[in-house]
Formats: C-alpha cells, sequence, structure tokens
C-alpha cells in the first residue's frame, strides 16, 4: 500500500556531507520530507524538478556559492523560504542576505534546538504564505520497488528517481561505493520499465579480460583471429531490446570507451572482423564506485562519454547514512538466507541489532549480508545475541580490540577506533579529541573522512 502524507520538502544545501546528514536527521523527526545536494548546480536541477518549500542554503561553496543560489532562487521561486548557513559569519555577510531575500541565518556549529527553532519559525512562514504555488502538496507515493530494502529518506529518493527513470529510456549512470547495492538497482530500473520482459545483460567490466573484452561485447565472426573457430554473438546482441548493465564503468580502456561511445551515438555495431553493422535496440545503464569526475582529470576516462552515460545520474547513499534500515534489512538477510538452506526461522534480539544498527559498515550492505550469512552457518542459535556477532562488531561496546579473524589496514583501524570512541561518548567531540589526543579540527577532518556517524 502507497504510503502518502502531506509534507513539507526542505532541501539541504551543502558540500560537506556531515553537515547534510545531520540537518537530515534533525528534520526528519518532524516529518519533513528531506532532499539534499552537495553544491549550487545539483540544489537548482533538484528545484527545477519538484516544489521545495524551505531551502537551508550554505553560503561557501566551491563553485555556484550560495549568494549566487540565493539570487536563482529569489529570482525564479520567490515563495521559497530561504535559511542561509556560514562557518564564517559576518555583519556583512548577513546584511548582505538579508537584502536578498533571506529569512534568517544560522551559524555552524549550532545546536539542534537553534535548528528546529529556525525550522519552525520557516514552517509558519510558508503556511503563511497562499501565494505558494503547491503548498503542502500530497507527496509522491513512496511504495517500494523491486530488489530494494529500505524505508529511510535517503532510500525514498532513491525510489522516486527509480519510478521516473524507469519509463524511459534514457541512459542511467549509478555511482556510489561497493557494496550499495547498484546492480539491485539496476535491475529495478529494468523491472519497471516496458523492456522488462527483455534480457537484462549485466558485465562486469573489471573481470573481463582486456584482450578479449571487445570479443565479448561486439561478438566476433569466424576467423576474424586466431581462436576464433566460429561466429560468436556478442553481449550487445544478447541484450538487444532489453538493458545492458556496465557494472564498474571506470574499468573500461580507453580504446573500448571510445568504441561504446560510438555504440551509444549510433546504435549499432560491427562484430570484430566484420564489415557488417547490426542496429541496435538498448537501454544502457552504468555504474562506478570511482567519482567519474576525477577520472575524467586523471585522463582514464573519457569526458564525452561520461556526459552521454550521465543523463540520469543516482548517488546510492553508504548504509552508514541510512542507519535506520539496518533492521529492516537484516529481517531481510535473515529470511533469504534461512529459506535458501530450508533453517529454522531466526530472529535478532533488541541488543544484537543496536550492535548491528551502529557499526559503520564499510563495506555496505554486501558486508552485512554476508555478516548475516556467516552467522547462520556457524551459529545454533534461535535468537541472534550480542555474542554470536562477528568480534569487530559486538566488542566495539566494550574494550576496542585490535586483533580478530580479519586483517586491517592501518587506515581502517584508525576510522574503527576513532567510531569506537565516538559512541562511547554519545558523539560528544570535545570529550572524544581529548581522549585520542588531537583538537576538534581535526577529529571533524577525520570524521568528514571517513564518513563516521556521530549521533547516537
Amino acid at each position: 500500500m502507497a504510503n502518502t502524507k502531506k509534507k513539507l520538502r526542505v532541501l539541504v544545501v551543502d558540500d560537506e556531507e556531515v553537515v547534510r546528514t545531520g540537518i537530515s536527521r534533525v528534520l526528519e523527526r518532524q516529518g519533513l520530507s528531506i532532499h539534499t545536494a552537495a553544491d549550487g548546480s545539483e540544489a537548482l536541477e533538484i528545484m527545477a524538478n519538484q516544489s521545495i518549500h524551505i531551502v537551508l542554503l550554505d553560503i561557501k561553496m566551491p563553485g555556484m556559492d550560495g549568494i549566487e543560489v540565493l539570487e536563482h532562487i529569489r529570482a525564479t521561486y520567490p515563495h521559497t523560504v530561504v535559511v542561509m548557513i556560514t562557518g564564517h559569519p559576518s555583519i556583512q555577510s548577513a546584511i548582505e542576505c538579508t537584502k536578498l531575500g533571506a529569512a534568517d541565518y544560522l551559524v555552524k556549529p549550532f545546536r539542534v534546538d537553534e535548528l528546529e527553532s529556525l525550522i519552525l519559525k520557516a514552517r509558519e512562514e510558508v503556511s503563511r504564505d497562499k501565494e505558494f504555488e503547491t503548498p503542502l502538496e500530497e507527496d509522491e507515493t513512496i511504495d517500494e520497488v523491486p530488489y530494494i530494502v529500505g524505508s529511510s529518506i535517503a532510500m525514498r529518493e532513491i525510489f522516486s528517481k527509480v519510478r521516473r527513470a524507469a519509463p524511459s529510456d534514457s541512459t542511467v549512470l549509478l555511482t556510489g561505493e561497493s557494496g550499495t547495492g547498484k546492480e539491485l538497482v539496476a535491475r529495478a530500473i529494468h523491472a519497471l520499465s516496458e523492456r522488462a520482459h527483455k534480457e537484462f545483460v549485466p558485465v562486469d567490466c573489471s573481470a573481463l579480460v582486456e584482450s578479449l573484452l571487445e570479443s565479448e561485447l561486439f561478438g566476433h565472426v569466424k576467423g576474424s583471429f586466431t581462436g576464433a573457430f566460429q561466429t560468436k554473438h556478442g553481449l550487445f546482441e544478447l541484450a538487444n531490446h532489453g538493458t545492458f548493465f556496465f557494472d564498474e564503468i571506470s574499468n573500461l580502456s580507453l580504446n573500448i570507451q571510445a568504441k561504446l561511445l560510438r555504440v551509444i551515438q549510433e546504435r549499432e555495431f560491427m562484430k570484430v572482423g566484420s564489415q557488417k553493422r547490426i542496429k541496435l535496440d538498448i537501454r544502457i545503464i552504468a555504474s562506478s564506485n570511482r567519482d567519474l569526475t576525477e577520472a575524467i582529470k586523471d585522463g582514464s576516462f573519457r569526458e564525452d562519454l561520461y556526459y552521454r552515460l550521465s543523463v540520469v545520474p543516482i548517488i546510492l547513499p553508504p548504509l552508514r547514512d541510512r542507519a535506520g534500515d539496518v533492521p529492516l534489512l537484516v529481517e531481510h538477510f535473515l529470511k533469504l538466507h534461512s529459506e535458501k538452506r530450508n533453517g529454522r526461522p531466526r530472529s535478532v534480539s533488541k541488543r544484537a541489532l543496536e550492535m548491528l544498527s551502529a557499526y559503520s559498515w564499510p563495506g555496505n550492505v554486501r558486508e552485512l549480508e554476508h555478516t548475516i550469512e556467516r552467522i547462520l552457518i556457524l551459529e545454533d542459535c534461535d535468537i541472534i545475541e550480542p555474542e554470536h556477532l562477528p568480534a569487530f562488531i559486538s566488542q566495539r561496546q566494550g574494550e576496542f580490540q585490535v586483533f580478530s579473524d580479519e586483517s586491517f589496514s592501518l587506515e581502517e583501524l584508525e576510522k574503527r577506533y576513532i567510531q569506537f570512541v565516538l559512541r562511547q561518548n554519545k558523539g560528544r567531540r570535545q570529550e572524544t579529541a581529548r581522549i585520542l589526543g588531537i583538537n576538534r579540527k581535526t577529529l571533524a577532518a577525520k570524521i568528514k573522512k571517513y564518513g563516521l556517524r556521530v549521533n547516537w
């Protein structure tokens, strides 16, 4: 059953991920529909596609700064309430923002009660404005989509994007850390598209040998090279009229990238050793755990191919940014792997579930699934308790254990220890920094670097 509620839409615009995440968690508790953007361009793109009631806008951002974004919002969306955010307050900037139409001003670091108070004032201003184009309109349905589990705000945004992208034939680029479920999202887009009854053909670009990749993709004719004893149909031909998924596309060589670009542009290809052109009707979805804009800068990825692929970009959040989905995922994997083994139903105790939810999951959803599968295989219990969890999860609550059944790099060890101390101090940064022997600025930089959870 679809869940529809009348909600205010709030857009949080800040280039610091930890700020976006922190604000989102606070506002989620107020029943608001939260959208986030890392820069001004992304923010204006979101606003062009849907009605936003309140914008929390950082002043200092790379590229288009907050002042420029504010000017654009005031000119294009005059009834949207804008609250400016800054870590470098000054009377001059406050006056400038007010003159340009900002409703208020929030100084970082801010307290939760300050944020809640400003949002309350902004909500009242929206409700008073009878000229607002779509006041408190019905939110889109947030039905779940095939293959994907989650109910957090971050995943609702993904569901919405998947449902919007699926009916079209536009190329989709999925980005996110390893283990976030990029292939599952690709399968969901295919399943909801008009091509659902046709083939979904995935290819792992990191697993194919470069010398054989061209033949695998395009196929070859008999005698085209040594060992080509018969004509072979390539993956493109097998995917015709269906969906082709390039997993980890950044691993393709520049040579194959050039040929792929031609396929996307011309919708036709030739088998290796053939001069005959074969017409192609496929939808292409690609994924990458690398930032392709960085790959463009270092010369390992073609800029023109990037723009062809990222017609519909979807960024998948790491599991640490949607910790509220962990209980749902645990329940899903328990059921899935118990049924696979025809085993008895298992459940998880409240304490064990709290530990699973508190862990940062550097391997994301894939790591969580493997952990649950391992527990089901190795532990003979009806209820999973803390003692049944791997040591690196359960012992985070007590003594920090350096040694376990896995090996970690020094960087990973630092990450886990900082997260451990943060948890022990319930996210209090000053006390955490004191114990670690570093200043708060250094701690903040490491929290941002590792994407650590800071609220409990």
